[in-house]
C-alpha cells in the first residue's frame, strides 16, 4: 500500500499565464511538471516565483515552457519531454476573450470568428495525450452562454470530456465559483470544471462537495462562513503615493496585522515589490478625487463639474469606477493594462488609480510573488490570473481525492 501522506502529486499547467493557478497547488505540496505560455514576461515571472520555491535555474528552464499550444508540434515536444510520466492533475484556463461579455459587446461580430473561441480543442488534445487523473478547466461564465456558430459550445466541451474517459460534473449553478467565497477580497465568478477519469470511480461531483467556502457575500449573509474580506483589509497598510510616485522595490514592514495581510506577508517581511502608481494628467487627478471623496459615479459630475465629463455618462455608466473600502473589489481585469478607470483608489487623497501591488493584493497574490516586465504587462498578467487563494481550496479538495487514490 502507498503512502499517500508522503507522495508528492503532480501537475501541468496549460495556458499558465503568471502561474495564479499553479501558485495554490504550489503552496499545497504539489509539484508542477511543466508551465507552459505564450506570453514571454507571463514566463518570466512565473520563472523567477519557481525560485522561492527552491528550483535551480536549469530546472525551471526545462519546465517554464514559453510555447505556443495551437501549434501542434508544441504539444508533440510536450509529450516527448514529459517521457511517460504519469500525471495527477492537469490545470489550464484557455484565454477567454471570445467567451467574455465585455469582449463579446466590444465585437461587431460578436467574437464569432476569433480563433479563441476554440483554444479549449488544444487543451482537450493535451488532455487526451497526456491522460491525468483529474483535470481542472477554469474559464469566464460566459462560457456557459457563448454561441460562436449559432449553437451553444458548453455541451460540446462536456461531451468532449466525457469522450476521453473523465467523468464531469455539468450542473451549470454549481460550476461558477466565486473567488470571494474562498477569503479574495474580489468578486470574481469563474465556470472551474472539474473532470476525473471514470475507471477511477469517484464521481466530479465529490470534489466539488470538499471545496471548502471560508466567506460569505456581500447581501449573502452566513454565521457558519466569515465575513467577506473587504479592499480596506486588503491593500490599506501599503504605502500612501501619488500619480507617478513608487518604485519596483522598496523595504517596507506592514503596520497591519489583519488575518488578510499576515497571509499575504507570510514570506516577505521587509520588501515590497511593484507598488508604482501611474502618471494621471490634472484633469484625470481632479475627476478621480471628486468621485472617490463622494464615490460618485460619471453622471455625478454632469452638474458641478461638467468639465470633467469626457464620455457620454448614459451610454458609459461604468467608465469610472471607485472601489470601495468597505466592501469587496469588483472583478480585476486585463483591461488594466490600459487604464485604470474602474480600479480608482477609494482613498481621495491619493488621486490615482490602482498599483500593480494593489491588483495583485486584491487577486490574492503573496506579497513575495514579483511580477516581471513592463508595468502594462504586469497589469495584463494579473487581470488574466486565477486568485492563488480560490486556487488554493480547489488543490485542498484535489489533494484529499488524490490521498484517497493512493491509499
Amino acid at each position: 500500500m502507498k503512502n499517500s501522506n508522503k507522495k508528492t502529486f503532480t501537475f501541468i499547467d496549460l495556458f499558465a499565464g503568471c502561474g495564479g493557478l499553479s501558485e495554490g497547488f504550489l503552496q499545497l505540496g504539489f509539484k508542477g511538471l511543466f508551465h507552459i505560455d505564450i506570453e514571454e514576461k507571463a514566463c518570466e515571472t512565473l520563472s523567477h516565483r519557481l525560485k522561492d520555491y527552491g528550483e535551480e535555474f536549469s530546472q525551471i528552464k526545462e519546465k517554464v515552457l514559453n510555447y505556443d499550444l495551437t501549434n501542434h508540434n508544441n504539444i508533440d515536444k510536450i509529450i516527448k519531454l514529459l517521457d511517460g510520466k504519469e500525471v495527477d492533475v492537469l490545470l489550464g484556463g484557455p484565454p477567454c476573450q471570445a467567451f467574455s461579455s465585455v469582449g463579446r459587446a466590444q465585437d461587431p461580430n460578436s467574437m464569432k470568428n476569433d480563433k479563441r473561441n476554440y483554444l479549449y480543442k488544444h487543451y482537450i488534445e493535451c488532455l487526451t495525450r497526456i491522460k491525468p487523473k483529474i483535470f481542472i478547466f477554469e474559464n469566464v461564465t460566459g462560457l456557459l452562454t457563448s454561441k460562436p456558430n449559432g449553437y451553444r459550445i458548453f455541451p460540446e466541451i462536456i461531451k468532449e470530456f466525457e469522450k476521453n474517459g473523465y467523468d464531469v460534473y455539468d450542473d451549470e449553478k454549481e460550476l461558477v465559483l466565486n473567488s470571494v467565497n474562498y477569503g479574495v477580497p474580489q468578486l470574481r465568478k469563474r465556470v472551474i470544471l472539474i473532470g476525473i477519469k471514470k475507471e477511477l470511480n469517484i464521481k466530479s461531483k465529490d470534489i466539488y462537495n470538499l471545496i471548502e467556502k471560508t466567506h460569505y457575500a456581500p447581501g449573502e449573509e452566513n454565521k457558519k462562513l466569515s465575513k467577506f474580506i473587504t479592499v480596506e483589509e486588503a491593500i490599506s497598510d501599503l504605502p500612501k503615493l501619488f500619480p507617478g510616485e513608487g518604485k519596483e522595490e522598496i523595504s517596507f514592514k506592514s503596520n497591519s496585522n489583519n488575518d488578510y495581510i499576515k497571509i499575504m506577508r507570510q514570506n516577505n517581511k521587509d520588501k515590497l515589490f511593484n507598488h508604482v502608481a501611474r502618471k494621471h494628467n490634472e484633469k484625470d487627478r481632479e475627476r478621480y478625487k471628486l468621485l472617490s471623496m463622494n464615490n460618485w459615479l460619471l453622471k455625478d459630475l454632469v452638474d458641478s463639474r461638467p468639465d470633467l465629463v469626457n464620455y457620454d455618462p448614459d451610454h458609459f455608466i461604468n467608465k469610472y469606477k471607485v472601489q470601495r473600502f468597505d466592501k469587496p473589489s469588483l472583478t480585476i481585469l486585463a483591461h488594466l493594462s490600459k487604464d485604470g478607470n474602474l480600479f480608482i483608489h477609494p482613498d481621495y487623497q491619493q488621486e490615482r488609480t490602482f498599483t500593480v501591488r494593489e491588483a495583485a493584493r486584491i487577486q490574492s497574490f503573496p506579497d513575495d510573488f514579483q511580477f516581471i516586465g513592463a508595468r502594462t504587462n504586469q497589469y495584463k498578467q494579473i487581470g488574466n490570473a486565477v486568485p492563488p487563494l480560490m486556487s488554493k481550496a480547489i488543490a485542498k479538495a484535489v489533494k484529499k481525492v488524490l490521498g484517497k487514490i493512493y491509499e
